[in-house]
């Protein structure tokens, strides 16, 4: 079944051109080759464009000045067997955050009408057989899946299992599978984070695109609470992707003043998941969400009225349902003493 149906990767960068360059050929290298390949730069200013140019993957840079996002379809290829690969390139106008990168890119390669759309940031990196393991899996079960997923890895080869993991709705927490779950053949899952997962377009039609209003944080998980209304996710554990992001499942204590300003959409992302979906009380939630994230402040945390100010309007503008842009907040976050 899959063998005839399209496969698009979607890719999204932000400033991180050569961890890009090692993404784009991890995805030519694939056993399984790819149909195509769309990527949406996010307005980066490290010179990704012209990284790209260097490297073939375009023929053509972007102009300097844009007041709307510039795509340009170029041919690479896949390095295994030499077919062509449509190379998609989308520079923004301006950064729209993971959420709107996704969110793009998601629109676009589905209005191309591609089977399957494969996502994934850019510190990304497949292993040359996961795509084919993957579609494998699929076949062999007989399976309708709306989502399959790899497992993700860091640089040491340590499973990451913050990627993939299920709903405690009582507990207003997200849970993470433990290591004997990796030791099967694959597992249902509730959510994945945009690390490599496979969707497929019958879902997209009915769920539709990322929601880009998130800007980071949390736009994967909820993208996978209404692709779970559609039907079953599966990681799939012969199928791994390389995680570059430095970290080993070592939950970062806090984050450093100048990168706090991100904090706010974890808290008011999290906030709309569970009034959305989950139909959580504001009194439960001012209880274990934002209660406890002003202790933490209080507890452990450095310059803790400036933290403390981000937390209170991230859970007044969750409670709100309250989905913002970023520039305003941006200028706002600068300001606070």
């Amino acid at each position: 079944m899959t063998n005839t149906e399209t496969v698009c990767a979607v890719v999204v960068t932000y400033n991180r051109k050569n961890l890009l360059i090692e993404c784009l050929e991890a995805l030519q290298m694939q056993t399984r080759p790819l149909e195509s390949i769309y990527l949406v730069d996010n307005a980066s200013t490290d010179k990704t464009p012209e990284l790209l140019f260097e490297k073939k993957y375009i023929q053509e840079l972007p102009p300097e000045e844009m007041n709307e996002p510039w795509e340009k379809e170029f041919k690479i290829t896949n390095l295994n067997d030499g077919k062509a690969i449509r190379f998609h390139y989308v520079r923004m106008n301006e950064n729209t955050g993971g959420a709107g990168g996704f969110h793009e890119g998601v629109k676009r390669a589905f209005e191309k009408g591609y089977d399957w759309l494969w996502l994934m940031d850019d510190d990304a990196e497949p292993k040359k057989d996961a795509l084919e393991a993957l579609l494998n899996f699929i076949d062999k079960k007989q399976l309708t899946p709306v989502v399959v997923a790899s497992k993700t890895v860091g640089l040491s080869n340590k499973i990451q299992t913050l990627h993939r993991g299920y709903f405690d709705v009582d507990n207003l927490r997200q849970v993470h599978f433990d290591d004997e779950i990796y030791t099967k053949e694959f597992t249902e899952i509730g959510f994945a984070s945009f690390v490599g997962p496979l969707f497929s377009k019958k879902v997209i039609e009915k769920i539709g695109f990322p929601n880009k209003d998130f800007f980071i944080w949390f736009d994967d998980v909820e993208y996978s609470i209404r692709a779970n209304k559609y039907g079953k996710m599966y990681m799939v554990n012969n199928s791994t992707i390389v995680h570059k992001d430095g970290s080993e499942n070592v939950e970062i204590k806090y984050l450093p003043i100048e990168q706090y300003w991100k904090n706010f959409y974890g808290i008011r992302n999290r906030i709309y998941i569970l009034k959305k979906y989950f139909f959580i009380s504001n009194g439960r939630i001012v209880l274990f969400i934002c209660f406890k994230a002003i202790i933490k402040i209080l507890l452990f945390e450095p310059q803790k009225i400036k933290r403390i100010k981000v937390a209170l309007r991230a859970c007044k503008d969750g409670i709100k349902m309250k989905l913002g842009k970023t520039l305003d907040l941006k200028e706002w976050y600068k300001s606070i003493k």
